[in-house]
């Protein structure tokens, strides 16, 4: 039996960058985390252990501080992109370059240089790049976004075996956390609109949508963003089923109509599912 390398890549995970812009007494913030994996020609590394072929992963952490300095921090997949196409360009060993970043939020509380940081989502892009001439794909995002229908859903008509205690309804609390992933069509995008835009898209799609199962919902959403956003072609989503059990109360010669729940926080229901457009072009292997 023969053993050989199969993929493989390295970088510098989660380097923690807060950007000032100062205007005057006014200054901005950018709040950072930023990941690089870089592949290529570095089996040697692996199977000899020759280090030539590699840039250290403190190299690509301080690449990140410098260009944050340089160039400063707009949205995050420019900033990915700058970064993406550097790395691949800038050593012979170096064919794929990949970039993701999370972005905290922060709200103004007061005068130019306050404050509170944004308690919602967390926004994210992945990005990757053969280098020059060669292939690129931007997947922008968001997770941790908590939604709430305390009304209009219901679950019935399921796979009963021996093994169910759950009761049909016809009237129960849909909650998730969205993660949601939707890949762009090319790089010319106005990154900070196109992500406003989806975001509200799978807002209302999840508070219109009467929903007859966490699956329904989900797809609705993934199309309400796709329908809308031309420039978008694939949406991938996870949505898991934040259960919430009414809570009996008769032992205290009371009723509860759909009023007082209990929210378990597991075990839970875990949604997974991709939405595309019928004209999408081929994913990227690596996409992900």
């Amino acid at each position: 039996m023969a053993v050989v390398l199969g993929p493989n890549r390295y970088g510098k995970a989660e380097t923690r960058v807060l950007r000032v812009t100062r205007d005057g007494d006014t200054h901005r913030i950018k709040d950072v985390n930023v990941s690089v994996a870089l592949s290529g020609a570095m089996e040697e590394v692996h199977l000899t252990g020759d280090n030539a072929a590699v840039l250290p992963t403190d190299s690509q952490k301080n690449t990140v501080f410098a260009f944050a300095k340089k160039h400063g921090i707009a949205a995050i997949e420019d900033f990915g992109l700058l970064l993406a196409r550097h790395f691949a360009g800038s050593q012979p060993t170096i064919s794929h370059a990949r970039v993701e970043i999370y972005e905290y939020g922060w709200e103004r509380i007061t005068g130019g240089h306050s404050f509170v940081r944004n308690g919602g989502e967390v926004r994210t892009a992945v990005v990757h790049t053969d280098g020059e001439g060669g292939g690129e794909s931007v997947v922008s995002g968001l997770t941790d976004l908590v939604v709430l229908n305390s009304t209009g859903s219901e679950f019935h008509g399921f796979v009963q075996d021996e093994y169910t205690t759950l009761a049909p309804t016809d009237d129960r609390i849909l909650a998730t956390a969205v993660t949601a992933r939707w890949r762009h069509r090319g790089t010319d995008t106005r990154w900070d609109d196109s992500y406003r835009a989806a975001r509200e898209a799978l807002l209302v799609a999840f508070a219109e949508t009467h929903s007859l199962s966490l699956q329904q919902t989900l797809f609705q959403m993934g199309r309400r963003v796709l329908e809308e956003r031309a420039e978008l072609c694939e949406v991938r989503l996870s949505m898991p089923n934040k259960h919430h059990f009414l809570v009996d109360l008769e032992p205290f010669g009371m009723d509860n109509d759909n009023e007082v729940y209990f929210a378990a926080d597991r075990p839970y229901g875990l949604i997974e599912g991709t939405v595309l457009a019928d004209d999408a072009p081929p994913a990227p292997s690596a996409w992900n």
